[in-house]
Parts: C-alpha cells; sequence; structure tokens
C-alpha cells in the first residue's frame, strides 16, 4: 500500500485545529450572534478567519467579529444543524440594499399593530359571531 500524499488533497479528511479564529458577529436583541453563511450550493456554513484583516478583505470594515477556537464554534453552530466550517473564504456576496430591507419591512408592518388596532380586530370578530349566532337562532 503507497502512501497517501495529503498535500495534493482539496479537502483533507483529517481535521486539523485552526487555532482562535476572528467570527463575524451580528448584534441582536439578546446581544451578539454569530453570522452562519451559505456555501455555493445552499447549505449553511460557520465562518471563521485566520486574521482580522483576511476578514476585512472579505466582509469589509464594519463587520464586528469575536475570537473563538473552532471546536467552540463547532460546538455553537450544531444546534443549530450547522456541521460545515469554512476557513478563510476569498468570495463573499455583497451585502443587501439597506433600502430594499427598508421598504421590506414597511411592506411587513402588519407584524407591529397597534393594541387599539388588535382591539378593533376583537370587536369585529365578536360581531360577526354574534351575527352568525342570530342567523342559527332564528
Amino acid at each position: 500500500m503507497s502512501p497517501v500524499d495529503r498535500s495534493e488533497d482539496p479537502e483533507p479528511s483529517e481535521r486539523f485545529p485552526a487555532g482562535l479564529l476572528f467570527v463575524p458577529v451580528r448584534s441582536g436583541p439578546a446581544g451578539c450572534t454569530a453570522r452562519f453563511f451559505r456555501t455555493p450550493l445552499g447549505g449553511r456554513t460557520a465562518v471563521g478567519f485566520t486574521s482580522a484583516a483576511r476578514l476585512t478583505a472579505t466582509l469589509g470594515t464594519d463587520q464586528a467579529c469575536i475570537r473563538l477556537s473552532e471546536p467552540a464554534l463547532r460546538a455553537l453552530a450544531a444546534p443549530l444543524g450547522v456541521t460545515a466550517l469554512t476557513i478563510d473564504p476569498q468570495l463573499c456576496a455583497p451585502s443587501a440594499d439597506h433600502t430594499a430591507a427598508t421598504a421590506r419591512e414597511r411592506e411587513n408592518s402588519w407584524r407591529r399593530w397597534h393594541p387599539q388596532h388588535v382591539g378593533a380586530l376583537r370587536v369585529t370578530g365578536a360581531a360577526a359571531v354574534v351575527a352568525c349566532l342570530n342567523l342559527l337562532i332564528g
């Protein structure tokens, strides 16, 4: 049996520790949350960078990050079903247009109803139920 040359293997079968990684995060209502990305085939992946310069070159200067070890990042992603880990990705899609996000938020404004509007709907619904009962009872 000939020895296997792992220097030619594009995806080594053995995982090796990458050390401390710069992991992109976003702020949320509960604090910082790790950002997960999509592979070109659509699968979810956790992303880590070996240097802050590589993170900045790929995601821009406004991207916040935290330092995590590879096992910690894998443990953070595993409960969410994310098993892939990408180290130092070279390409990233451009960020979403903020004006489009604002327009989508305005379209979805029905999610944030005013309590008075909800009360009006309850009264209207109750009136409809009473009207149906009156038709049934006679």
